[in-house]
């Protein structure tokens, strides 16, 4: 179990820990890092495990900074090993689904900083989960660093108290939205916590084979508009994927009648249910020869170039919807979770739930938007620099983490991004 918080006046501990900038690690912790040049330890927890593009999205930008800040040797907990391997350079993979506490606690007691995120994993149906690595490295005295999640919906209040005891306990609590932070404070999380932003904002485009386009008919020389769906689940108790297909259905009519586009749906969880919800929605389509799923398997970044073929984007994945962004291609989303209404704050846009619009609705908000698609580029153009600069201060965070715990780092190895 996680200890008590103190008494609310003092948030924070204050005997036993070393304050840096607001941050606070062990004191403990610091005299036992082994002191020899060397890399710094890290451990990176969260859904990771090739279920969803955008999570892949989100292990390959923390990796990426981190690697550009300072040496490291990560290893990552995993909910498919063997996948993340494949997918990532990491030195190590814990399949931490699979093991016992006793098999995953040897690997904890190795690391410098342990790592919780991004994405949006602290919510009632699996924040126990993801926890249990928090509570070993609690006990091992490592520090806790929570990277950029999302929180939320926490109604349970089992799970309220438990989310409190454990972010309470950590050197560092980010948050990826001003309602994340929000969602804390409601459970009665009383300490710092930061607003940054998805570390995926900070991927960068890879290079597609050169065939792509032509395999995957978007070379007809039509204007091409990007779709989004997700399957009902944990992560979404509220959506009702009977009424939502016959949504997208008529927006994909509309969009292919008045403006000539061809619509290609563009699947985050190959592994999941996106394809078949995809062609759910073709299937109630006046003009489904006009609409297709994208066929070949993508890394996140090839994903994100791709993004940049379309003319327009309309879609409920979050990061469907940030890829369209960073690559300025005006959007229409349909949020589901406060994730998405996050997003659309951050970038200056509204849009209500999607349990609140109707076919007419959504189809007025796509001709509006259609009509303001260089409004909302500039929208994009003026506040994602914005976000990147805030995604690129989590990684800072974890840096002067690393550097005050681990003293055998040489300053002069970490360049700008230690600062």
């Amino acid at each position: 179990m996680f200890p008590a918080p103190p008494d609310p006046s003092f948030p924070l501990p204050r005997r036993g820990f070393l304050a840096l900038s607001g941050i606070v690690i062990s004191l403990h912790r610091c005299d036992m890092i082994e002191q020899k040049r060397g890399k710094a330890r890290v451990g990176i927890s969260g859904s990771y495990g090739g279920l969803n593009l955008g999570d892949e999205a989100i292990l390959q930008a923390i990796v990426t900074e981190l690697r550009k800040s300072l040496p490291v040797e990560i290893t990552v907990f995993s909910r498919d090993a063997e996948d993340t391997r494949r997918r990532h350079a990491v030195e190590n993979v814990v399949p931490v689904r699979e093991w016992a506490r006793t098999e995953v606690l040897p690997e904890i007691e190795k690391l410098d900083l342990y790592l919780l995120g991004g994405g949006g994993i602290l919510y009632d149906a699996e924040a126990r989960i993801y926890l249990r690595e928090v509570e070993l490295a609690r006990q091992s005295g490592v520090p806790i660093m929570v990277y950029a999640v999302g929180v939320g919906p926490l109604r349970d209040p089992a799970i309220q108290r438990l989310v409190r005891d454990a972010l309470w306990s950590a050197a560092a609590v980010t948050v990826r939205e001003r309602k994340a932070r929000r969602e804390l404070e409601d459970i009665g999380l009383q300490r710092d916590v930061v607003v940054t932003a998805d570390p995926a904002f900070l991927l960068e485009p890879e290079p597609i084979p050169e065939d792509t386009l032509k395999r995957e008919q978007m070379d007809q020389g039509h204007r091409l508009v990007a779709m989004s769906v997700r399957e009902p689940g944990v992560a979404a108790p509220g959506l009702d994927d009977l009424t939502y297909h016959g949504l997208f259905a008529n927006a994909a009519d509309f969009i292919i009648d008045r403006y000539d586009a061809d619509v290609v749906f563009v699947p985050m969880e190959r592994r999941m249910m996106d394809m078949q919800h995809s062609h759910a929605v073709i299937s109630q389509m006046l003009f489904p020869q006009r609409a297709w799923v994208l066929r070949g398997e993508y890394t996140p970044g090839q994903v994100l170039a791709l993004m940049g073929c379309f003319d327009f984007a309309v879609g409920m994945r979050l990061h469907f919807l940030m890829f369209a962004a960073m690559r300025e291609v005006p959007f229409v989303a349909l949020p589901y979770a406060d994730k998405v209404s996050g997003l659309l704050d951050d970038f200056g846009m509204e849009m209500p739930p999607i349990s609140l619009v109707n076919s007419g609705r959504l189809i007025a908000h796509i001709d509006r938007s259609w009509d303001e698609r260089t409004w909302i580029k500039q929208r994009i153009q003026e506040n994602l620099p914005v976000l990147k600069e805030r995604a690129g201060e989590t990684n800072r965070i974890a840096v002067r983490l690393l550097t005050a715990a681990n003293r055998s780092i040489e300053p002069e190895r970490l360049g700008a991004a230690g600062s």
